[in-house]
């Protein structure tokens, strides 16, 4: 077993902080008053290929892996853009898994090569406000149509849509009391956003004010047929190839953003001098970071784990939601221990580290929360009884 980081990997991570060095963390405090999607960094990343690097290099990705992309999105939140810059470009990641793996040769070559060039911005719409994680209670319905679907019903959580033109959604084309198993009748679409048949309504938040969070209400969307990914009623299959990678890519992420909270309040400690000595002497300084480390890099560990099973085509389910509590815990020790470390000015906007805080819930909470994965794992590798 090895457990460092490949030469090609060192390369992206030291080419990403180099790249994310010309967005300082005052940019992003910028982006989090005003509230603007950072299309400038968006762009800059889509120039230089970064947004294809789990892609096939037949559709203009890098052909590199989940591990390779989980290195460059740890970079991206570590370098102290934090969540804001990794959810603005870490869709194109994982959201067009189940296209390279299920779409036909033509959906491929017309739908991911823009995407990855930053021409196509998109958003995933699965969730919505009365199914939670229940995703095979979703009542948003596809009916069809010659030539297509007429497609009406809600989602929230909609990252990304404000600026979106294009979207990955799912809905049922078969009602749920038609079905023989809750998981049939759901499919996969990939088709515009087309804004005149779809309200997207902003829901203010605690953070990430960068990159927007809503609702969308979809009223007599018109979905042609050759934008549908797979068959019919196969969805619910298709779109769980993208959910191990996007558990692997928050957690690397929450890695990130935790580090780049403890170097700054360790830099802090450092510097600070109080009673005529820097605070960093003090053990009740030092050790909660020193352990907020330790933590930090035994999650990396299982996430990177999780990672390089996943680009073997092994069973990562377990390894994957594992890595992502890890890490979404350890992340918001650290967050939280930089903020108590800066004491009063832990509490400013200028130091940062309180927009570390509030960004590090949003691994913590979603895209599944923590009392789940502990459901998941209990009952998967202890053969617990299943509780819900």
């Amino acid at each position: 077993m090895d457990f460092t980081l490949t030469d090609d990997q060192r390369r992206i991570r030291e080419a990403v902080l180099e790249h994310c060095a010309r967005f300082p963390d005052e940019y992003w405090l910028r982006r989090d008053r005003e509230g603007v999607f950072p299309h400038d960094f968006h762009a800059s990343m889509a120039e230089s290929g970064w947004l294809g690097v789990a892609m096939p290099e037949d559709v203009g990705g890098a052909g590199l892996g989940i591990a390779e992309a989980a290195v460059m999105m740890q970079a991206v939140a570590e370098s102290g853009g934090g969540m804001a810059a990794a959810s603005s470009v870490h869709g194109p990641v994982f959201s067009m898994q189940p296209v390279n793996l299920f779409g036909t040769g033509e959906q491929r070559r017309r739908m991911i090569p823009p995407v990855l060039a930053g021409d196509h911005r998109i958003c995933f719409a699965v969730t919505e406000p009365d199914a939670g994680l229940d995703t095979t209670r979703l009542r948003t319905r596809a009916e069809r149509r010659d030539g297509g679907y007429l497609v009406n019903g809600e989602k929230i959580w909609i990252s990304v849509a404000q600026v979106a033109d294009k979207m990955m959604l799912l809905a049922r084309t078969t009602p749920l009391d038609r079905v023989e198993r809750r998981t049939d009748g759901l499919s996969l679409f990939f088709t515009d956003l087309d804004r005149s048949k779809t309200e997207v309504r902003k829901i203010d938040k605690m953070g990430r004010h960068a990159v927007d969070s809503n609702m969308l209400f979809l009223t007599d969307l018109w979905v042609p047929e050759e934008d549908r990914i797979g068959a019919e009623g196969d969805g619910f299959e298709l779109i769980l190839h993208g959910l191990n990678p996007e558990r692997i890519l928050l957690a690397a992420e929450a890695v990130g953003l935790g580090r780049a909270a403890v170097h700054r309040a360790a830099r802090y400690a450092n510097e600070r001098v109080v009673f005529d000595r820097p605070i960093g002497m003090n053990q009740g300084i030092a050790h909660p970071l020193a352990k907020c480390w330790a933590q930090l890099e035994a999650a990396n560990l299982m996430v990177m784990k999780a990672a390089a099973m996943f680009d073997k085509g092994l069973d990562c389910g377990v390894e994957a939601n594992a890595g992502k509590y890890l890490a979404a815990e350890a992340g918001f020790e650290a967050c939280h221990t930089a903020m108590l470390t800066l004491g009063g000015m832990g509490y400013a906007q200028e130091y940062h580290v309180e927009r570390y805080l509030r960004e590090i819930l949003i691994p913590r909470t979603a895209p599944v929360s923590p009392h789940m994965i502990l459901n998941f794992l209990s009952e998967k590798v202890l053969g617990l009884p299943r509780s819900y």
